[in-house]
């Protein structure tokens, strides 16, 4: 691997082999989602527990402070909204310089395979890893499924994140799901990341998704909502860290939340 390719791939995935990634880039085609309203709020006390951050290029130049020194993944594509007519109709929004300009660590688009608008998503990610392999950039895939959140199946997740890794991604962002995630990741030979999608009814719940997509082969997350739009995103992300990064276990999990909630743990 060309060594600017790979000092970018060791800043995004730790020492361990591990990574918590937080993607903010929610309003490129929702708007200004909820607790996402003023991004700069939100970012600021999660950055320091992040690996990395996922976000379009406005937000990162009107909201992060460039001393900051968390590695950037840049959301690339767009084009579509939550009141369009098909969300799976995106194209490429940012081009190379600016993701150099901008010094990204990684690039990242959705592809939305088995809708409409395949045959040009996949394309774009094919464009995309062309361009990010002249400069030594990664591309994330992340395998979207529009407003069709039924398609999660590991059928269709494996098919997806296979297709993604055999067109260049260095690392594909998927979601977890019950049955088969370990085939999704064991058929995709590249890192897989997990995706939140909606928030669940407890934080337990994607504690426990976390360690047993953890446990199946997942490198780690890419979560967003299931985060910051807790009431203590901060406990939040500090015990999903400590599954990726600790190991530690659902249980273990929901007491260092729990403890950093009612103020008996420190948030340092």
């Amino acid at each position: 691997m060309e060594w600017g390719m790979a000092n970018r791939m060791a800043q995004l995935i730790q020492s361990d082999g591990r990574c918590c990634f937080l993607p903010v880039d929610h309003g490129y085609f929702q708007g200004p989602t909820k607790k996402l309203e003023e991004p700069r709020k939100t970012l600021e006390p999660l950055l320091p527990y992040a690996d990395a951050i996922f976000i379009t290029r406005g937000v990162l130049r009107s909201s992060v402070d460039p001393s900051n020194t968390k590695p950037i993944i840049l959301r690339v594509s767009g084009g579509t909204s939550m009141v369009g007519k098909d969300l799976a109709n995106e194209g490429i929004t940012t081009s190379i310089e600016e993701a150099i300009r901008l010094n990204a660590c990684a690039m990242g688009l959705s592809i939305f395979v088995g809708t409409d608008y395949e045959h040009e998503s996949l394309l774009n990610l094919a464009k995309l890893v062309d361009e990010g392999e002249k400069y030594g950039i990664p591309v994330m895939a992340v395998t979207a499924v529009g407003k069709e959140l039924g398609k999660r199946d590991a059928r269709y997740l494996a098919l997806s994140s296979r297709i993604a890794a055999e067109l260049g991604a260095r690392v594909v962002k998927t979601y977890w799901c019950e049955d088969g995630f370990e085939k999704v990741v064991s058929g995709c030979p590249v890192p897989v990341v997990m995706a939140g999608g909606p928030q669940v009814n407890t934080e337990l719940e994607v504690f426990e998704f976390v360690y047993d997509g953890i446990q199946k082969g997942a490198i780690g997350v890419n979560l967003g909502r299931n985060i910051w739009q807790n009431d203590f995103p901060v406990a939040m992300i500090k015990a999903i860290r400590a599954i990726i990064h600790e190991n530690a276990s659902p249980k273990q999990a929901q007491e260092l939340y729990d403890g950093i909630k009612s103020g008996e743990l420190s948030v340092a």
